[in-house]
């Protein structure tokens, strides 16, 4: 489980090692509440992050093949509690 200033979420997948908790904090917007599943890539050092609903969570796949940089780090992080305003 990892705590951010956004909630706590469990990380699935750390390709590349990917992760760091300060860049999702600053990258973070509250638009992002409303999703299960978050993804974040890297491309020129800069992160991006797409949310995913649950019923959604299996394109998660074609997201990274047609969108990400190929076999650049990712990460793929399923929210378990939401952040309390």
């Amino acid at each position: 489980m990892i705590e951010t200033e956004h909630g706590v979420f469990e990380l699935i997948k750390d390709y590349r090692e990917a992760f760091e908790v300060g860049k999702f904090n600053a990258r973070y917007v509250d638009h992002f509440n409303q999703y299960e599943f978050i993804v974040g890539d890297l491309s020129a050092d800069m992160l991006r992050l797409k949310g995913f609903h649950k019923k959604d969570v299996e394109s998660i796949p074609d997201y990274l093949m047609e969108s990400a940089t190929p076999n650049g780090p990712y990460f793929v992080m399923r929210r378990v509690i939401k952040p309390v305003k």
